[in-house]
């Protein structure tokens, strides 16, 4: 798209002081260079160029007017204020309509992907940008990328995007434009079991007893000491262990 704008040209240095009056005057400072002609120092309204970016997009073709002439440009830089995002400073690159000129152009997905959709995949942007080459004139403010096909497991190329005639693709034909792939689950582990901390009391072992009755038919607990023999075991002998002999 082709839009024209007028401009002013600067004839200060760009000082300081200058530059802050054209910005509160809603202006924006800015240089053309490159062609066959040297640069040059211009000033131009905040609003026509924001207009003109909505309109033809970051690759639309400028012709701008001044007294001495016009220049046929396009955007190569603009610069933004950090806190207020607001136009700072432009710089205009000559250009030919008769050449082809290497573009950045935006990828805009479109449609639904059955894959996410249906089967709960995950859609994962690889590009968010083209580059191509093309006449000034040529260049898509946009370039689509239908996935209302894309199953689960599926990916977008380069070599499949449909472009305008005359339009050339610098990237590599098989990088992967968007792609779906499975949502990862993250599992939860279970916590391990505590360690027995070094030095604390073990729990105090439950002595097992029998009930027997004394010589007036009460019920009396009995302890069974640690290693005592049940009744009715009969007592093995201990074994004599050989002794250790020293040295050879």
């Amino acid at each position: 798209m082709e839009i024209t704008l007028k401009v002013d040209i600067r004839a200060g240095k760009g000082a300081k002081k200058e530059l802050s009056a054209l910005r509160a005057g809603s202006k924006i400072p800015a240089v053309v260079y490159g062609g066959q002609k040297p640069p040059i120092s211009i000033s131009l309204s905040e609003k026509d160029l924001i207009d003109a970016r909505k309109k033809g997009g970051i690759n639309a073709v400028l012709h701008l007017q001044h007294p001495k002439g016009e220049e046929t440009v396009i955007i190569k830089e603009l610069q933004r204020h950090p806190v207020t995002d607001r136009p700072v400073h432009a710089d205009f690159q000559r250009i030919s309509l008769t050449q082809k000129i290497a573009a950045r152009v935006p990828l805009v997905v479109v449609g639904e992907a059955p894959g996410v959709k249906d089967f709960g995949g995950m859609l994962a942007h690889e590009m968010r940008e083209l580059r191509i080459a093309a006449l000034p004139t040529a260049i898509p403010q946009k370039v689509e990328v239908d996935i209302s096909r894309l199953g689960l497991h599926q990916s977008i190329l380069v070599k499949d995007l449909r472009l305008p005639a005359g339009v050339d693709v610098v990237d590599a034909p098989d990088h992967v434009v968007v792609r779906v792939s499975v949502a990862k689950v993250e599992e939860v582990a279970a916590p391990a079991a505590a360690a027995p901390v070094e030095g604390a009391a073990a729990e105090p072992e439950v002595a097992s007893t029998k009930g027997k009755k004394d010589e007036e038919g009460k019920l009396v607990k009995e302890t069974a000491k640690p290693g005592a023999p049940a009744a009715g075991d009969k007592k093995e002998p201990a074994k004599k262990e050989p002794a250790k002999k020293e040295g050879k």
